[in-house]
């Protein structure tokens, strides 16, 4: 009688473990090429082709050195933020904060990389630590009101959100103390060469931002999988009652958590500004790329190497968006449809799972967000 293979012997668990990972990366896959199939509808009744739509799209992303440079660019605040955003998922917070901490980090890079003069080797540095550092005090307040008082953090990130930008705004208004002297309309004094990022193609203006953004993915994945203190983040996140009777200060890593959330935010803030001419925060700077990110962090499934695979394709979509208008006339807010079932697809994973024939298989990694929104509290 042939002996049944056993479950808990170590070759097993691997093999299991390798099929839920690929599980996991076919889902968000197949979500996509279902949201191209439901948007190419949305196209059809726009009057276009569909086909020609998204070889315009594609062609706008990757068609050129200068699109791709405009995808890498683009890419590049959604790709440190989602790492911000999925880091705050891992400890089983949702930090809807990440707008208003990246406009704190814009405005403090303005606000540094204009108040001295130093070489590059001192003064860009200090710029970038700095902006991280007003982003993660910025979501440290609602860690700290969760932890302390339990406040929901959906609430206090949101309303965080509202009092960054308009203190901001004020700031950069006609008697506000950042507004340029010499412009007509609201924005700030460029920042000084020596805080400006290296640009890698001087005539797209790539710069070095995005090694910066790949450095803080993989320094992100070492922190959340390879350290004590990633361990911990993912314990509260996923069973805080748990994590708590293991000995694990829940209120300490609940605050450090939304501080290294809003650090990331910050920092991608100051990249933006450090990175790309004019050099300095503006009205309506960056509207949005926040809110993005959160869609970046699930599409990406919350891991690292996910988040960068999904930044780089919102990258592409948005740099695509204005050649698949011109060549295919489709109007431009086909892409935010797109985006929008995408994200769809990838939080109802269900639906995917069950028209594509594939079976629920959760490893051990794997976060429930439902239940991780909130679930920082008792």
């Amino acid at each position: 009688m042939t002996p049944s293979p056993d479950k808990t012997s170590p070759t097993h668990l691997h093999t299991g473990q390798i099929i839920a990972n690929l599980a996991s990366i076919g889902v968000p896959v197949l979500a996509i090429f279902t949201a191209l199939i439901v948007a190419s509808g949305a196209i059809f009744l726009a009057g276009s082709n569909p086909i020609q739509a998204y070889l315009a799209l594609a062609a706008g992303a990757f068609g050129s050195l200068e699109s791709l440079s405009v995808t890498i660019i683009k890419s590049t605040p959604l790709l440190i933020t989602g790492l911000g955003v999925a880091v705050a998922f891992r400890g089983g917070l949702f930090n809807i904060g990440v707008e208003g901490q990246l406009f704190v980090g814009s405005i403090t890079a303005v606000i540094v990389g204009t108040a001295f003069h130093a070489p590059i080797y001192i003064h860009l540095p200090v710029t970038l630590l700095v902006s991280a550092l007003a982003g993660a005090l910025w979501a440290a307040i609602p860690g700290f009101l969760k932890a302390k008082y339990g406040a929901n953090e959906v609430i206090t990130t949101l309303m965080t959100n509202y009092i960054a930008i308009r203190i901001i705004t004020w700031s950069i208004g006609a008697r506000g103390p950042l507004r340029a002297a010499s412009s007509v309309v609201p924005e700030t004094n460029s920042i000084f060469e020596s805080a400006r990022l290296p640009e890698l193609v001087p005539s797209v203006h790539l710069h070095a931002g995005i090694l910066l953004a790949l450095v803080l993915a993989v320094v992100t994945y070492l922190i959340l999988f390879r350290t004590t203190l990633g361990l911990e983040i993912r314990t509260v996140g996923t069973n805080l009652h748990a994590a708590r009777y293991a000995g694990v200060n829940v209120d300490r890593i609940i605050v450090l958590s939304m501080a290294l959330s809003g650090g990331l935010a910050g920092l991608a803030g100051a990249v933006q500004v450090m990175g790309l001419p004019p050099y300095n925060f503006t009205t309506g700077f960056n509207v949005g790329s926040g809110f993005d990110s959160i869609a970046v962090a699930v599409l990406g499934s919350i891991h690292p190497l996910g988040v960068t695979i999904a930044s780089f394709l919102f990258g592409a979509m948005d740099a695509g968006a204005r050649l698949m208008q011109l060549r295919a006339r489709v109007p431009i807010d086909i892409i935010t449809i797109l985006q929008g079932l995408i994200l769809m697809f990838v939080a109802a994973d269900r639906i995917i799972r069950s028209v594509y024939h594939i079976r629920a298989r959760k490893g051990p990694e794997e976060v429930n967000l439902t239940q991780s929104w909130g679930g920082g509290q008792d």
